[in-house]
């Protein structure tokens, strides 16, 4: 009878380990079914989204092409607020406000474009032609190497970088190699460092003209710039809608701003528009 129960436990035993194994089949089979549909659904309400944003998109082009800019501009605005970034959104929102008469908007934008598409032609003209408005003529030529900064974006300048200190450690390693051959890969090492630190140079440049200073651009026709960040303080003078200001400190809804010509002053929050960081 002993024999029997404990033949009899083995036997139920097994049973329960083959269940065990169909179940677990049976769930693992469930859950990538489960995936698979939640991945299909994802990917449905992404196309849905992509399809309904190139809709807006081209809905805000037909109010360019006909002539309603403010409203074609507000269209464009509306798909960047819903995520929708690209050159050539910003580009065409920036064209927009340009024709709506509102340089400050058109200055901002191209300027959101040229983060993403610094070498654009069209881009860079547009920006030009917006900036040559506000000065009221011809802007200065940059100065140096600086002219070749705006040319890279902050990640194309950190892969340049990175390539170059990679290629001088590949020559250093092929010197150690080739005893021979030390001397003049020497040169060609010195050489890279040389490009290296000028184009990290460059990257630094880059990274504080987009992420280290805060700057503003006045949004209105024109705005006051004051000695002081009070209303009452003295005027300064008076900048045009589309000057691009950097802010030095805050206070009370005031910002300190430089790149004046009678230099730094105080202007209200509420008449310039903060490009982001």
């Amino acid at each position: 009878m002993r024999d029997r129960l404990q033949g009899g436990r083995r036997f139920r035993g097994t049973c329960f380990g083959a269940v065990g194994r169909l179940a677990a089949r049976r769930l693992a089979l469930a859950l990538v079914l489960s995936v698979w549909v939640i991945g299909l659904a994802l990917a449905g309400i992404a196309r849905a989204a992509d399809a309904n944003a190139a809709a807006a998109f081209e809905s805000a082009n037909k109010l360019y092409e006909e002539g309603q800019f403010k409203a074609a501009a507000e269209a464009y605005e509306k798909l960047v607020a819903g995520g929708r970034v690209s050159s050539a959104l910003y580009f065409n929102a920036g064209n927009a406000w340009f024709k709506a008469g509102d340089l400050g908007r058109a200055i901002l934008n191209y300027r959101l474009a040229e983060r993403l598409a610094p070498r654009d032609p069209d881009l860079r003209v547009n920006l030009r032609m917006a900036r040559e408005l506000v000065n009221g003529g011809p802007l200065p030529a940059a100065s140096g190497w600086r002219r070749w900064v705006p040319r890279l974006t902050i990640n194309e300048w950190t892969f340049v970088v990175v390539s170059l200190l990679w290629a001088g450690c590949a020559l250093l390693a092929l010197g150690e190699l080739r005893p021979a051959q030390r001397a003049s890969l020497r040169r060609w090492t010195v050489m890279l460092g040389v490009v290296a630190l000028l184009a990290a140079g460059c990257l630094g440049d880059a990274w504080h003209e987009v992420s280290g200073q805060r700057v503003v651009i006045v949004k209105d026709a024109t705005a006051v710039v004051r000695h002081g960040p009070l209303e009452v303080s003295p005027e300064l003078e008076t900048v045009p809608g589309g000057t691009e200001l950097e802010v030095t400190d805050r206070k009370d809804g005031w910002l300190e701003v430089a790149s004046l010509k009678r230099g730094p002053g105080w202007i209200e929050e509420r008449d310039v528009l903060a490009l982001p960081r």
